[in-house]
């Protein structure tokens, strides 16, 4: 039954959102458990995604399994950058999200006829790569969210329950810059790989993706200059990385909701 991993995986995503949302600060032995099991729910969410993706005869990219497929990666970028730094808190958002992104993909994400696997790999590595970069500049952001949070904590010396055991600023921030930097490095990838393998990048509905994913590009690539030359920092750069994140949604996902759910196109 193609929805039991979704399910698996959708059930795992919450119960440690709720945990990380209620629970104390986790120890040593704490963070080890919670990278076990979170990485339980990813392999389940990636089991649900490459049955989907056998049963069209290549990489699938509905508008609900291209969802999924952030979702999963937001997962897995998180828990990676778990592993370093202690930002499991982020999971009280980035899980949910993830765990909603497999409920629509079990529900609605199904391959059909009209839309069948990529099997080109060259156009196949071009959605991947796309698809990573979105979801880090995707986790990027909710750092950056939680960077002003923390921020505004701190002046005014409340701190709210969920933010206890999370890193120093100085820390996050450098968590943030790290994201940023490797999700631009693989965006630029992206847009490469378009331009040599895909047959005309502005042709019909894939003009205004490529526009807003070179505008997305041009706002991270400007804040990495900005950092590196003038040390740019706190509230201008939080506010870039979401006008950069908020491009990359329009252009990745907000383009295939309306071409695909509300107009009914493919392709």
């Amino acid at each position: 039954m193609r929805i039991l991993p979704f399910v698996i995986a959708t059930v795992i995503y919450l119960a440690l959102a709720l945990r990380m949302l209620r629970g104390p600060a986790l120890d040593t032995r704490g963070r080890h458990v919670f990278l076990a099991v979170g990485g339980a729910a990813l392999a389940a969410h990636l089991i649900g995604q490459f049955v989907d993706a056998r049963a069209a005869g290549g990489i699938h990219l509905h508008f609900y399994a291209a969802l999924s497929w952030v979702g999963a990666g937001m997962a897995a970028v998180l828990l990676v950058a778990s592993s370093f730094r202690s930002i499991e808190r982020l999971a009280t958002v980035v899980f949910p999200i993830a765990a909603a992104t497999c409920l629509l993909a079990g529900l609605w994400g199904a391959p059909s006829a009209a839309h069948e696997g990529l099997q080109d790999w060259r156009i196949a590595l071009h959605a991947v790569l796309a698809l990573v970069a979105f979801a880090t500049l995707a986790v990027a952001a909710l750092v950056a969210v939680m960077l002003g949070i923390q921020d505004r904590a701190l002046r005014a010396r409340r701190f709210a329950p969920w933010l206890q055991g999370a890193p120093p600023l100085t820390q996050v921030e450098a968590l943030l810059f790290q994201l940023i930097g490797g999700g631009f490095a693989v965006l630029s990838l992206a847009l490469i790989s378009g331009v040599m393998f895909v047959h005309d990048l502005f042709a019909q509905h894939l003009v205004h993706k490529t526009a807003l994913a070179i505008a997305a590009w041009l706002v991270f690539g400007g804040l990495l200059i900005g950092r590196w030359r003038f040390g740019w920092r706190g509230q201008r750069a939080i506010r870039l990385v979401l006008i950069g994140a908020t491009l990359l949604v329009l252009a990745y996902l907000g383009s295939k909701f309306v071409l695909e759910i509300v107009l009914g196109r493919t392709g």
